[in-house]
């Protein structure tokens, strides 16, 4: 891993020793910013928009694959645990339920977009448009997949992908606004 790709690593710069504490903040802390960013939604049926998708893309090509794996894994840990972590409740019931698909879509996608945050893909506004995007549609790729063995192939792309789109690629947009200011920011303070 090259870690001058990783934003995280000009955010929070440690010795090798604090590795390990700062690891387990940032997987702490990236689970809380999930957990609200799933709050802040629009009511839909079968899947509700929330901002899910935006924290988890920005917090996978920040934090890098392995981090975020951590972070993810132990938000869906959390849900299906039962404590409320996701858009309308937890519990291993919700985990699968109609959006499980596009939960552990979001795994995937972390690790992805993460491994591309590492080869340098969030410096550049191309290239994290690119790997946002294909987090995006791997998301939306196992979520549509399997809400379509709950509801059928039609009902899945009317519900849980069409009236999606738009708010996909502002959120997109959004990302890499976010990622661009913050490593010119990082970039000016170093």
């Amino acid at each position: 891993m090259n870690k001058e790709n990783l934003l995280i690593e000009f955010i929070w710069p440690l010795k090798k020793t604090d590795l390990l504490l700062k690891n387990i903040i940032l997987i702490i802390f990236g689970t809380i910013i999930i957990t609200i960013s799933a709050k802040v939604q629009v009511p839909f049926w079968p899947v509700p928009m929330t901002m899910q998708t935006y924290a988890v893309l920005v917090i996978a090509i920040i934090y890098g694959w392995k981090l975020s794996l951590a972070t993810l894994t132990l938000y869906l840990f959390e849900g299906a645990l039962g404590i409320p972590v996701f858009a309308k409740g937890g519990g291993l019931t919700y985990l699968l339920g109609p959006t499980a698909g596009y939960l552990f879509g979001m795994l995937l996608a972390a690790c992805i977009v993460g491994y591309l945050g590492e080869k340098g893909y969030g410096k550049t506004i191309f290239k994290s448009s690119l790997a946002l995007f294909a987090g995006s549609v791997i998301i939306f790729f196992l979520g549509v997949g399997y809400l379509t063995s709950i509801v059928g192939f039609e009902k899945a792309i009317a519900g849980g992908l069409t009236p999606f789109i738009p708010s996909e690629f502002f959120k997109i947009g959004l990302a890499v606004c976010t990622i661009n200011l913050l490593w010119k920011y990082y970039k000016k303070d170093n």
